[in-house]
């Protein structure tokens, strides 16, 4: 999945260029309070495009390598809070949801908002960062047959605060939002309201965002993103048979583990403790699947960033690969509000926010910031008929099983966005 030159003009640039080949995603329900949007070419260092590529200077670029930074640091936070623990994220989807929730911010609020995603001001202004997300969001909508996707975005606003409609009218035209008013001192119906809403919007495949006792809010922002794809080349599920997974030296668990023996892109890593394979999906959708060698895992995770990703993308060749994955749905559900205030992104949650721009009629800030996440892995693609002379490979085939804790990053290769950063160490 090597880079073409194309990719110079960010998220804007990857779509008119078209980028890297389509791919399409069978994996992910992602429910999340605050939804993050990362997008464009991994290297871009805010160059003009090489010559010959039919695209004008734009600002849209800027989102792609602030986006993927910001995704890796708050993976990177996450995994910290819990280093022993699943993650499974959608990074995209916060970054997305913190710069909405700006629109409705003033002063420093809005200016720490902003800052936290990782944008400078000075070289990127508010209307344009907006306009990229309205661009992005447009694109990550877009789908052909092979892909069933729902995402958006929802405020959940006090219903005794008026809402200012410029707010309104600014959250609809940019991320295709809406602001609801819930009654938040009765909290289980306002639960209950959230619940059946994203539950309606994801047609009951996002079900239970809020569970438990929660404290009465005044401002609850809600994102959810539901993905079904199709692998490229699928897994046989007749080959699917029951095997070990070792979760650290003193568990192992039995799980389905899925089976193909395939050419595909394969990178021992020179420089990282690490074995990586590249799986497409029908579509604009590819996935990384990382095994650290034992004991390396942290190693990797704090060497991930848009220069790995992209010598990866440069160093991956074909390979006949005898590949065991497991068939598994790995889950997350997050709080939000430390993580962030350790990025620098504290003020939503205190008596220093200012959402004069929200309504006026008294002070608000963000109750809780909530992220959900649901992964499916199965064995599910199209069948392809092979044509031509077969491959003539000089290597014996290699075995790669991931029956140990791992590492999987998806991303929509037509914007470059991190639609999901995962790291697996149970599947009890």
């Amino acid at each position: 999945m090597q880079l073409k030159p194309a990719a110079w003009g960010g998220v804007l640039a990857a779509t008119l260029a078209n980028v890297w080949p389509r791919w399409t995603m069978p994996l992910a329900v992602y429910a999340c309070l605050l939804w993050l949007c990362t997008s464009g070419r991994w290297a871009a260092q805010a160059e003009d495009p090489p010559d010959g590529d039919n695209c004008t200077r734009s600002p849209h670029r800027g989102l792609a390598p602030t986006n993927v930074d910001f995704a890796f640091s708050l993976y990177r936070q996450l995994i910290s809070s819990a280093p022993d623990k699943n993650i499974c994220i959608s990074p995209v989807s916060v970054s997305m949801a913190l710069a909405m929730l700006s629109l409705g911010a003033s002063g420093h609020t809005r200016t720490q908002l902003l800052q936290g995603l990782g944008f400078n001001l000075t070289e990127m202004s508010e209307a344009e960062i907006h306009q990229g997300f309205q661009y992005l969001h447009h694109l990550l909508g877009e789908s052909d047959t092979s892909l069933d996707m729902t995402l958006g975005n929802a405020l959940f606003l006090d219903h005794g605060l008026e809402l200012l409609e410029s707010f309104s009218a600014d959250i609809r035209r940019y991320y295709e939002s809406e602001a609801l008013a819930t009654d938040f001192q009765d909290w289980p119906r306002a639960r209950r309201q959230i619940n059946e809403y994203i539950e309606n919007k994801t047609q009951g495949k996002i079900a239970d965002l809020f569970l438990g006792l929660e404290n009465p809010a005044i401002l609850v922002l809600v994102n959810y993103i539901f993905f079904k794809g199709t692998w490229a080349h699928p897994f046989d599920p007749e080959s699917t048979e029951e095997k070990s997974f070792y979760m650290d030296d003193t568990t192992t668990v039995t799980v389905p583990m899925m089976f193909q023996a395939s050419t595909i892109k394969y990178l021992h890593d020179p420089v990282l403790p690490c074995q990586l394979v590249q799986l497409d999906y029908v579509g604009n959708g590819t996935a990384f699947f990382i095994l650290p060698d034992k004991g390396k895992m942290d190693t990797v995770i704090a060497a991930l960033s848009r220069d790995t990703i992209q010598r990866w993308s440069k160093s991956l060749t074909h390979r006949l690969v005898h590949l065991y994955i497991p068939k598994a749905s790995i889950s997350g559900a997050y709080e939000l509000r430390g993580a962030l205030a350790a990025m620098g992104i504290a003020d939503l949650f205190t008596n220093q926010a200012n959402f004069s721009s929200i309504t006026q009629e008294a002070p608000l800030k963000v109750s809780k910031v909530l992220h959900k996440a649901v992964l499916q892995l199965d064995e599910h693609g199209v069948e392809v008929a092979a044509t031509g002379a077969p491959l003539q490979l000089v290597s014996e085939p290699l075995t790669l099983s991931f029956n140990r804790p791992f590492l999987i990053l998806v991303f929509d290769d037509f914007t470059w966005s991190s639609l999901f950063l995962g790291k697996v160490v149970s599947l009890a």
